[in-house]
Formats: C-alpha cells, sequence, structure tokens
C-alpha cells in the first residue's frame, strides 16, 4: 500500500494533525494544534482520531508516522504522512510550541 505524502511546509493550517511521538518528545516542542496520540497508544485511541477529514501524521523524521497513517489507511480513514516529520516542520520554520516554558525544539 503506498501511502500519500505531504512535506510539512504544505500541511494547511486547518489540518488535523496528529502527532505519534513519545511524550518527551512532545513535551521538547510540537505544532500547537497538533493532537498528542504516541505511536503506542493509536490502536487503543483510534476512536480520537476523525473518520470524516483528512488526518495528516507526523512524528520526528517521518518513519513512525508513515506505519500509523499506513494503518490508518487500512481501517478506511484517509490518512498522510508528514514528509521528514517534525524536523522538516521546524526547517520549514512551521510554528511550534513545549510544554517546559522553553524554548521549542525537536527532541
Amino acid at each position: 500500500m503506498t501511502v500519500p505524502e505531504i512535506e510539512a511546509d504544505k500541511v494547511p493550517a486547518d489540518a488535523f494533525l496528529l502527532d505519534v511521538r513519545e511524550l518527551q518528545e512532545w513535551v521538547a516542542g510540537h505544532a500547537p494544534e497538533a493532537v498528542h496520540i504516541p505511536m503506542s497508544e493509536i490502536q487503543g485511541r483510534v476512536a480520537e482520531v476523525p473518520e470524516d477529514r483528512q488526518v495528516y501524521v507526523v512524528c520526528r523524521v517521518g518513519g513512525r508516522s508513515l506505519q500509523v497513517a499506513a494503518w490508518l489507511n487500512q481501517l478506511g480513514r484517509d490518512a498522510v504522512n508528514v514528509g521528514g516529520g517534525m524536523q522538516s516542520w521546524a526547517f520549514a520554520r512551521r510554528p511550534m510550541v513545549s510544554e517546559t516554558g522553553q524554548p521549542p525544539f525537536v527532541a
């Protein structure tokens, strides 16, 4: 199965952005509008992923998000992998926030 992919700078501002990184990665820095469901929890929390709109899946560099997007597509969802992950997101100077009060970074 081929998974659609989009560059970080092309993700629409109003997209449902699903961040599948682990908690410590999320805390260090994430897109402000992203929803956090770690890859290790996605099967038990899939009901939190919308069925009626496209889902953009992101991780650190794109490997985990590719796996999650493929799985979501097998379930009949419309999932797109964010190529290059949060590293590309940061490189494209897309907005990021942290949960620490410190400047955000990609962990």
